[in-house]
């Protein structure tokens, strides 16, 4: 009996969190702690919303624009490879290092 009730706790654990992942945060307090790999498993929109939303937030705090093209395609690259290597990192802190790593060649904030 007990065995079934830890079962069962751990399912409605896991389908709680599971259900918690996939609604993008409302503020940047929430945004700025989630983990590479609890964005992972988010739907394709919240993701993306996600990311732009903290790469925006980044790239205002470091005086640059994240442009559209090449250059910000560049930028996705470098935080999908941070996020492959190390997903328990914070997805915000690695666009930042993304931007920062960039940053000599990103249009400056007018």
């Amino acid at each position: 009996m007990t065995s079934r009730f830890l079962f069962a706790a751990a399912a409605l654990i896991a389908a709680a969190t599971a259900a918690q992942a996939q609604v993008a945060p409302t503020n940047f307090d929430q945004a700025a702690y989630i983990t590479c790999k609890e964005a992972h498993a988010m739907a394709p929109e919240p993701r993306k919303m996600l990311a732009t939303y903290l790469a925006n937030h980044a790239a205002a705090y470091r005086g640059v624009v994240i442009p559209d093209g090449e250059q910000g395609a560049h930028l996705a690259l470098l935080v999908r490879g941070g996020c492959t290597l190390a997903p328990d990192a914070y997805l915000f802190t690695v666009i930042d290092r993304a931007i920062l790593a960039d940053m000599s060649k990103l249009p400056k904030r007018k």
